[in-house]
């Protein structure tokens, strides 16, 4: 039997990708917002793709905003755009 996917949904373009493929963004236990990308960190997770096209679209809609119904640092989105750009996946 083959091993299941965990498929989650990107908040930019609403796909459903698998797991390994998207960037995490976490809201702790404590109301800390960062940037999960090894995605095991303990808390509530949004998740978006590694490209800036998904990311510009999820910071125009508020995607993160809703999902943690809480205001996102800037520093958050320096982060992502900033490895995004890199191309690095954080592995």
């Amino acid at each position: 039997m083959p091993k299941k996917i965990p498929m989650r949904q990107c908040v930019g373009c609403r796909e459903m990708k698998p797991k390994k493929e998207l960037v995490r963004v976490v809201k702790s236990p404590t109301g800390e917002i960062t940037v999960d990308f090894r995605g095991k960190a303990p808390g509530r997770g949004a998740y978006v793709c590694p490209n800036t096209d998904c990311l510009k679209r999820a910071i125009k809609s508020k995607a993160l905003e809703r999902g943690f119904e809480t205001a996102i640092p800037q520093s958050v989105y320096d982060t992502l755009v900033e490895r995004m750009e890199a191309g690095d996946d954080g592995s």
